[in-house]
């Protein structure tokens, strides 16, 4: 089915450099990509994505539009102060701004951040050991921080928490909210959000089995992390990306105008 049309946005393209409008073909190439693998939450969760230069300033979704609908000219700019910097018609989720705008301002190399609700990670989000290490995609990740709930992120004195518990790592879980990661660029963000989401659901599959689970020899978790960098370093979402614009492709290519 294709996007429903927008408000005239076709000056965008006009006012961005080619590197920023390439850019914004690949974030709303990500927004199409969690609403076809069913990872969005109506208009709730959020997807950014730095542009180039000094202002830290970064695209987010239009608030009002379904990730189905998300172009890359509808695509918001804002600074980290939550001002929109271009014109534009639409406007953005607050709490998608706390929580993105804090780790763009903290992470020169976390230039794409995915932020999702989905019901395999909010619910291994809400167990109290959080990520097992059961399966491979879980030990593949390695190190996963975690972030207490503080209720809806509107609140921007929540942005040095989330940094903090962030630190260096490219996975976090939001306790009793989702998952979050970040990358250089949306197909590393992707690959990543794509093993820790299939991790959250083979854990839930695997403890509703109602049997024991079969817990990885010591020093295995270790062994995997360290063999599975090549996923989340750029070389594997190198290799994806280019599948994965033409899946989007053949589903409706309308993200790139």
């Amino acid at each position: 089915m294709k996007a429903v049309p927008s408000p005239d946005l076709s000056s965008v393209r006009d006012q961005v450099t080619e590197e920023e409008w390439n850019l914004r073909v690949d974030l709303a190439a990500l927004y199409r990509l969690v609403a076809s693998y069913g990872w969005d939450d109506l208009l709730f969760t959020h997807l950014s994505l730095r542009v180039p230069g000094p202002e830290h300033h970064f695209l987010l979704n239009p608030f009002g539009l379904m990730f189905e609908e998300v172009t890359a000219s509808s695509l918001v700019k804002i600074d980290v102060e939550g001002n929109k910097v271009m014109d534009t018609p639409y406007d953005v989720n607050q709490a998608g701004f706390t929580i993105h705008s804090a780790v763009h301002m903290a992470r020169e190399d976390a230039r794409c951040v995915m932020h999702l609700h989905t019901d395999d990670g909010v619910a291994v989000s809400a167990q109290e050991d959080g990520v097992l290490p059961i399966t491979q995609h879980a030990m593949s990740i390695g190190d996963i921080a975690y972030h207490n709930y503080e209720g809806v992120a509107l609140d921007l004195d929540e942005r040095e928490r989330i940094v903090a518990d962030l630190g260096d790592k490219q996975f976090m879980v939001l306790r009793n909210h989702g998952t979050l990661t970040v990358g250089a660029t949306c197909a590393d963000a992707f690959l990543a959000m794509y093993y820790l989401e299939r991790a959250c659901s083979m854990q839930v599959r695997a403890l509703a089995g109602g049997t024991a689970i079969t817990r990885p020899p010591q020093g295995s978790p270790e062994k995997a992390a360290q063999q599975s960098r090549v996923l989340f370093d750029g070389r594997a979402g190198g290799l994806a990306w280019p599948a994965l614009l033409r899946k989007m492709d053949r589903l409706d290519d309308s993200y790139r105008t």
